[in-house]
């Protein structure tokens, strides 16, 4: 995709249950991101796009900042999901990166998961509702904040969700 912008203000948001995501290796381990039923690559419709903050996160203080917006609308669940023909929540989602060169193809790589349906799932969030999720590959919804609130300083993060990457193909 490219960088796109919209003057609807995103509202990042943190993880569903408000306590913050589980550690990188349990996420991967668990696959979902701490939600039920989810599977991969069965994304829903939805848009990515990007663009650069004049800012720098945590760590990287050379840098500007790369913000993923990922959007989704409410839509109705398929075969692939939960519970089909019922409907699930929509979201808007945003996630970091720092605007350099291992940044960059880190977004390249998220750009190919998020084409082949692979970064985002229809799940059951712990009150029951049906809602749009990252699958298998964490994201930092959060600039700062740290690894408690999928946010930035988080010195493994870049080598980590390559590997994850990596591992369903993308490359």
């Amino acid at each position: 995709m490219g960088s796109g912008q919209s003057s609807d203000k995103l509202h990042c948001n943190r993880f569903l249950d408000g306590n913050g995501p589980p550690p990188l290796v349990q996420q991967a381990r668990d696959g979902i991101n701490g939600l039920h039923g989810g599977l991969n690559g069965f994304q829903p419709e939805g848009q990515m796009t990007w663009v650069i903050l004049h800012r720098e996160l945590p760590r990287f203080p050379d840098d500007n900042t790369l913000q993923i917006n990922y959007i989704f609308p409410d839509g109705i669940q398929t075969d692939k999901h939960p519970h089909p023909q019922q409907p699930y929540a929509g979201r808007r989602i945003c996630a970091y990166l720092p605007d350099n060169r291992e940044g960059r193809s880190v977004l390249k790589l998220l750009e190919k998961a998020f084409n082949e349906q692979l970064l985002f799932t229809v799940a059951t969030n712990k009150d029951g509702e049906d809602v749009v999720t990252t699958a298998s590959i964490p994201l930092k919804t959060q600039p700062d904040g740290g690894i408690a609130v999928d946010g930035y300083p988080d010195s493994d993060y870049l080598k980590t969700v390559r590997k994850l990457l990596k591992d369903k193909g993308i490359e």
